[in-house]
């Protein structure tokens, strides 16, 4: 017999009055990515956009900037080489960005921040990457001049397609695991 209570009393996550109660001798169990509970978790879906907009940002300055570059120094390279270097380009921004970060955040050192950055992180920003300059692609045919606002406008929307191509991803990430991909 407990020293401290009745043996059939239930712990606290147990008791009527508490969240997890799935009533007399049920366990709730966590849900699966396959339910749609599993998806509603506004504390998640906040955690996973502040990180995928961290890569997003990070992805973007080099990702942009090649363009930029390519565009003004070598404006007649082909097409699948520019798209080549400036997912690239955003794929090293990003992983020094969110190392930059995680050392500045989180107080890793040099070597941890990258090793955690690149290992948490880049299935996420391969699929920003490829999101962003598909639909940028899509829209524009790669090559529409700054000074046009189309160019604007389909920027806008491939950095939204960027965004949202691996939220789901960084929410389950998050939700499976406890673990953000930034």
């Amino acid at each position: 017999m407990p020293q401290h209570g009745r043996e059939d009393a239930p712990s606290a996550c147990c008791r009527p009055s508490s969240p997890h109660y799935a009533g007399p001798n049920i366990v709730a169990r966590p849900a699966r990515a396959t339910e749609l509970r599993f998806w509603t978790d506004r504390k998640v879906w906040r955690v996973a956009s502040r990180n995928t907009l961290n890569c997003l940002i990070g992805c973007m300055i080099g990702d942009i900037s090649m363009i930029v570059y390519m565009q003004a120094y070598h404006p007649h390279a082909p097409m699948m080489l520019t798209m080549g270097l400036a997912m690239a380009a955003g794929l090293v921004t990003s992983i020094l960005f969110e190392s930059i970060l995680l050392r500045w955040r989180e107080g890793f050192g040099w070597s941890a921040a990258f090793k955690m950055a690149f290992s948490m992180s880049f299935l996420s920003m391969l699929g920003m990457e490829l999101a962003a300059n598909a639909t940028d692609f899509m829209l524009t045919g790669g090559r529409v001049p700054f000074s046009d606002p189309f160019y604007w406008t389909a920027l806008a929307i491939s950095v939204g397609a960027g965004f949202l191509a691996p939220l789901p991803y960084n929410y389950w990430k998050f939700k499976q695991h406890g673990k953000a991909c930034h």
